[in-house]
């Protein structure tokens, strides 16, 4: 128990409070009695001066026992001890005890010492030293005792009845006592309030203190600690539940971040592994595949030669070598794009390859009674491309919409060349903060696109916005609950750099404008309130428009739900079940990217799906795709 951060803590919390509070206790007690007793000084003598006013004009008239029954009757008061006059040389004339008249006392005992200390009565005394606290008995309350000089004043030394020469300054002494068993009661009341007050105060301190640590910390550690011990034990999807906006909740967030991240980064590895497993698997494949190729070429070869004198029988032939040569440069190619090599590009006919594609597939369309309908002119211009990769391609696309089609069916191939703006189809592959970190995010990703992460502040709410990949295109994915228009801050998620362009505002609604810098190919910008859709992009608009040849494979078959579209170009992901690798693809999306391309997909279920490739012509200098 000893052991947790929050009995730690609710017990260095209670010591201070024990120690704070008694301290203030102390003195605060102290301060008490001292006021106490500072009142009682001041109550004895005014009690002192009144006596002393009460009893002059009977002295003046010497009428001794009017004084001494003055005297009786202030004594019969209970607060008062006793009250007594001495004359100068230490007699007891006057005291509401009739046995202590007539004694002496001791000038140089401690009460008169002060007084006597030159063996003659001071003509002052401060009032300081006119007090003094004593006890009689061991057992009995302390005493109050308070001296009051008797000075000669002219209407007594010229009296008749006096014989006081007018040289003599002090007569003699009025002395009170007051008992201080009340006041003494008084400290010990206080005394007892104070420590119950102490007491209860650290206590309730404690326990409230306890209420919430327990609540806003050792409870938030537990779940902290738990959660650790989930993730060591190897469950990565395991998380912790929302605790709040402090630091505690906000290092609970960031765990569940660094959990997803931890998971994401193990699938990827595994993935990385499948795929490192799949390479070797293709450079054994491809070893064992060439040499049944090679012989399938050598015999073909040779047939072509030995029947020149049958044009049928040729055509067949040279499908077959063609073919063969085909399969030979696909597993090259697997090879190469496993090792990401760059594709091999010649000038070469868009038509002339979608011809070649639907030869291969050509009798699966009967089998099927599948139709393929060509739409578009044969002046389509050349484009510079691997001949090889983008025939992989088509074939690929043709071998889905005839899986997706299964019986009975259309495919529609329509080419076509286009000039675009780089708006809605220029992908931003590169960007980084003003300290060289990268914002690219390839875990989340939009349109199959990684995004831009970035962090975003909002009416003190922290979260991340993963901005779309794809220039003018805005389907920004916002992680916390935001308003559009608000004031917002935009920053690095890496080191905090501010992505707000202070010496700007966006022409369309005069708010912030965030800019982002794309190495090489200058800065991306946009509106950082999102109130509008203003982007700009000055690097790729001043390109212009591109020259684009379009293809669209349409068919009919059976659709892709919408929220698998954005997986489809994924590796491993596949609508198939066990009938698909989940690579057809992930290797088409590599092809069509390795040239500068941009491949898009539009579907509906029950409708069928649109393959649209766009493929930059000959001659023509791409975006930064």
């Amino acid at each position: 128990m000893f052991r947790k951060i929050g009995t730690k803590l609710t017990l260095v919390v209670s010591i201070t409070a024990l120690l704070i509070i008694g301290i203030f206790t102390y003195f605060n007690i102290e301060r008490q009695t001292e006021v106490l007793r500072s009142e009682v000084q001041r109550h004895a003598n005014q009690l002192s001066e009144t006596v002393k006013n009460a009893t002059r004009f009977v002295m003046l008239k010497n009428e001794r026992d009017y004084i001494q029954q003055i005297i009786d009757g202030i004594g019969k008061d209970p607060a008062i001890n006793d009250v007594k006059i001495l004359n100068k040389e230490g007699a007891i004339i006057y005291s509401s005890r009739p046995n202590d008249i007539g004694k002496m006392l001791d000038k140089q005992a401690e009460s008169c010492y002060v007084c006597h200390a030159e063996n003659k009565p001071l003509e002052k005394l401060p009032m300081s030293n006119r007090t003094r606290i004593f006890t009689a008995n061991p057992d009995s309350a302390q005493i109050l005792g308070i001296i009051n000089p008797i000075y000669n004043e002219p209407s007594c030394s010229e009296a008749p009845c006096h014989a006081h020469p007018a040289e003599v300054k002090v007569l003699g002494v009025l002395d009170v006592t007051i008992s201080l068993k009340d006041v003494e009661n008084q400290i010990d009341s206080n005394e007892i309030q104070g420590v119950i007050f102490a007491v209860v105060a650290i206590v309730a301190i404690g326990f409230i203190i306890g209420i919430f640590v327990r609540k806003y910390v050792d409870k938030p550690v537990r779940e902290l600690v738990n959660a650790t011990e989930q993730v060591a034990a190897g469950n990565l999807n395991y998380k912790i539940m929302k605790q709040g906006n402090d630091e505690l909740g906000k290092l609970g967030a960031s765990f569940n971040d660094m959990t997803k991240k931890l998971d994401e980064t193990s699938q990827q590895l595994y993935q990385s592994t499948k795929m490192a497993s799949l390479g070797q698997l293709a450079a054994g494949v491809a070893h064992e595949i060439n040499n049944p190729l090679t012989g399938v070429l050598t015999y073909s070869s040779f047939l072509l030669k030995r029947t020149k004198d049958n044009p049928q029988l040729q055509e067949d032939l040279n499908v077959i070598v063609r073919e063969t040569l085909r399969s030979r440069d696909i597993v090259k190619g697997l090879l190469d794009f496993a090792r990401q090599s760059h594709p091999k590009k010649s000038i070469c006919n868009i038509n002339e390859i979608i011809d070649r594609a639907i030869a291969v597939v050509n009798n699966q369309l009967k089998l099927k009674r599948i139709s393929i309908e060509r739409i578009g002119n044969t002046s389509i211009p050349e484009i510079t491309a691997d001949t090889n990769q983008i025939q992989q391609v088509f074939l690929n696309l043709f071998v889905n919409a005839i899986d997706a089609i299964g019986q009975d069916g259309k495919i529609v191939v329509t080419t076509s060349h286009t000039s675009l703006s780089p708006r809605g189809i220029t992908q931003i592959k590169n960007a980084v903060c003003g300290r060289n970190h990268s914002l690219i995010d390839q875990q989340h990703k939009i349109g199959g696109m990684a995004s831009l992460k970035i962090k975003i502040k909002s009416k003190g709410n922290d979260g991340f916005v993963h901005l779309d990949p794809v220039y003018g295109s805005h389907r920004h994915y916002f992680g916390i609950n935001f308003e559009k228009g608000s004031n917002v801050t935009l920053s690095c998620p890496a080191c905090d750099f501010l992505l707000i362009d202070k010496n700007s505002k966006c022409p369309e609604c005069a708010g912030p404008v965030y800019k982002i810098q794309s190495p090489n190919q200058g800065f991306v910008e946009g509106c950082a309130s999102f109130k509008d859709k203003w982007q700009r992009w000055s690097y790729v608009d001043s390109a212009g428009e591109k020259k684009f040849i379009k293809i669209d494979i349409k068919d009919s078959g059976c659709g892709i739900p919408q929220e698998n579209l954005n997986k489809l170009f994924e590796p491993f992901f596949s609508t198939k079940g066990q009938r698909g690798t989940g690579l057809g693809l992930s290797v088409i999306w590599g092809i069509i990217d390795n040239h500068n391309g941009v491949i898009s997909v539009q579907s509906e279920v029950g409708i069928g799906t649109t393959f649209t490739i766009r493929l930059p012509q000959e001659g023509t200098k791409a975006f930064a795709l």
